[in-house]
């Protein structure tokens, strides 16, 4: 085993890479003030940003599902690694040489993750295609790739490789780079053979490498050139923990920062049309891999256009009954987005690559243009099964074509599309079939559209369209009364503990936990003190905190307040003093009622020694608040 990685390198590997850089790869962030970062959470589905990256700090935190953590975590749970896999990884993107406890610096590849060696064997893999397109037997490939208009620099700019005719030409390159045969069979590179040995899985065949939102290659798209190949038109790799083909999007490592800067995607049918796209200048453009477009994409695309009202996603298909029933498969999908989805359909039922082909690349460029809202089509498709020429068939056209009029968010545009409705039918009376959408609408809005969340679904904001708001404990804590002052005094000068410890020091570490009246801020306020206190103010301060934590429960709620804003416009010491203040003076107040209480209680027949010493600490207790109350911070 290679052994525990050394604690020095695990700090370098955190401080090497920025959290922000390491996000930004699967979702899009915008400035969200205080020097924080906000997008759409990758661990669960939302409507409004809550996810909340602190690059000053190295910390995220989602304030919809409590997901938080550093730059390891985030990259442990959103690819499914292991602590030393998601170290191993950030460190190879550093440059950084990892050292093992036992056994020195890392010879060999025993005890490396799963996953890693799988999207090591790809990354070979597609190295060892793209030098063979360039060999003699490739010329076919070569040919292919020029009769569609892409010379080598497009083919260079995909990757675009050639697999061997021959049984096990890649099988035994890899080999010859430490990869165990269970290992090729367990990524689908190659597969079991009659004779029990391995033989590639793609061969004779242009090969397209598909990469994943972070430019790993995790499978490949294999096209047939041969006519004695008697396999599938296209072969894809098989289902494996890195690829599955429902969660990837052909093209997305290339087109996610122009996505993200648009707002805009054009999903098109293969891999030769997203070729052909982003040479006409459509760089937006991605594709699906052997399967319909579904709901794990539009999560994917959707953390990238963040939702906004301008956001547009535009389909590309065939002008068969193929690509017409593709089409409304995707507008089924529709209510899922918050962008607006439009179609649009080459002349002569040309594909993009077809059409680029034929005119040119401002063809292409065109077709984007010449778009048609996604509803105007699904309308027009249910319209035209209809019999509009007698009462019935039209009634019948409306029932099913209202709804989806009313399910347009943008009410103005909603209000427009009843009246081109009424015009499709044949109705004369427009305010007719204008109410009937607004009754549906207005239906549709009383029902609520309440999720098992009490979250709105479909195209309405969701609960989190203001901004994020702290949750009322984190999973599995004690409630916190957020509407308390007494809890939102405590949060906040936790919050300055964590993030602006010089502002409260030394004072803050003379806080005791019974200052902090919520349970988890108190936990909180004993993993400070645990980790040396917040005048150590140390480099890896927070890191220390987070690690004396007792649990994942109080470790989420440190990363919650570490990531929150500050609720200041400036944010100094005399900020930081009101907090320490009334953090301390609601204390001494508690102390001198339970004071007052037991005096109550002892009554006039005490002993006067025990009665002399009560009022003596009441006496103390009341001149220090009144201190407090009239000096700030200074009476501390």
């Amino acid at each position: 085993m290679a052994g525990r990685i050394n604690d020095d390198d695990v700090k370098a590997v955190r401080d090497a890479v920025p959290i922000d850089a390491v996000v930004s790869d699967y979702l899009q962030l915008r400035n969200a003030g205080g020097g924080n970062l906000k997008g759409l959470c990758p661990f669960h589905d939302e409507k409004s940003p809550s996810f909340q990256v602190s690059p000053s700090k190295g910390l995220y935190h989602c304030f919809g599902c409590q997901a938080g953590g550093d730059t390891l975590d985030f990259v442990m749970k959103i690819d499914h690694l292991s602590f030393s896999e998601a170290v191993e990884r950030l460190a190879g993107l550093a440059g950084i040489t990892l050292r093992y406890e036992e056994g020195g610096y890392t010879a060999g590849t025993s005890g490396r993750g799963e996953r890693i060696r799988l999207v090591e064997a790809h990354k070979a893999a597609a190295e060892f295609y793209l030098d063979q397109l360039g060999s003699a037997e490739a010329e076919i490939g070569r040919k292919f790739l020029a009769e569609r208009g892409f010379d080598q620099a497009a083919a260079a700019h995909f990757s675009v490789g050639y697999s061997p005719a021959g049984w096990d030409h890649l099988t035994r390159f890899l080999r010859g780079k430490g990869f165990s045969d269970k290992e090729l069979i367990t990524s689908g590179l190659a597969q079991d053979s009659r004779s029990g040995k391995p033989i590639d899985r793609f061969r004779g065949r242009l090969m397209w490498p598909i990469r994943d939102i972070s430019g790993e290659v995790v499978g490949f798209g294999a096209r047939k050139l041969r006519e004695d190949d008697n396999g599938p038109k296209y072969l894809n790799t098989p289902e494996t923990s890195i690829y599955k083909k429902s969660q990837v999007l052909y093209g997305i490592d290339l087109a996610k920062k122009e996505i993200a800067r648009t707002s805009r995607a054009v999903v098109v049918e293969g891999y030769t049309d997203v070729m052909a796209c982003h040479v006409a200048g459509v760089t937006t453009a991605i594709a699906t891999c052997g399967t319909a477009f579904g709901g794990d994409h539009i999560k994917i695309l959707r953390r990238l256009l963040m939702d906004n009202a301008t956001a547009e996603v535009i389909f590309t298909f065939d002008g068969d009954a193929a690509g017409q029933k593709a089409a409304l498969r995707a507008f089924e999908d529709d209510q899922k987005f918050a962008a607006e989805t439009s179609i649009t359909i080459a002349p002569g039922g040309m594909d993009p690559c077809d059409l680029r082909l034929a005119q040119g690349d401002a063809a292409v460029s065109g077709l984007v243009e010449a778009r048609t809202p996604l509803f105007e089509f699904a309308l027009r498709h249910i319209v035209s099964r209809h019999n509009l020429e007698n009462p019935a068939g039209r009634a019948a056209a409306l029932d099913e074509a209202a709804p989806i009029v009313a399910n347009i968010k943008n009410i103005a545009i909603q209000h427009e599309s009843a009246v081109q409705l009424a015009g499709m039918l044949g109705i004369r009376d427009e305010q007719f079939v204008v109410k009937r959408v607004a009754q549906l609408a207005r239906w549709a809005r009383d029902r609520g559209g309440q999720g098992p969340a009490g979250q709105q679904q479909g195209r309405g904001r969701s609960s989190y369209e203001a901004a994020p708001t702290p949750s009322a404990a984190p999973a599995g804590g004690p409630a916190l009364n957020l509407r308390s002052p007494a809890h939102r005094t405590e949060r906040e000068l936790l919050k300055l503990a964590l993030q602006r410890p010089a502002l409260v020091s030394p004072a803050f570490d003379a806080y005791g936990l019974d200052e902090f009246t919520a349970p988890p801020y108190a936990a909180v306020r004993q993993a400070i003190q645990d980790a040396g206190g917040a005048s150590l103010g140390t480099e890896d301060y927070l890191t220390r905190v987070r690690a004396a934590a007792p649990n994942d429960t109080v470790r989420a709620l440190v990363t919650e307040l570490a990531v929150e804003a500050i609720h200041a416009k400036t944010v100094d010491e005399v900020y930081a003093g009101v907090q320490l203040v009334q953090v301390r003076l609601r204390a001494v107040d508690r102390r001198v009622h339970e004071i007052q209480g037991t005096m109550a209680r002892l009554g006039p027949q005490a002993p006067p020694e025990q009665l002399a010493a009560v009022q003596e600490e009441l006496w103390v207790l009341q001149q220090y608040g009144q201190r407090l109350r009239n000096r700030g911070a200074e009476g501390l």
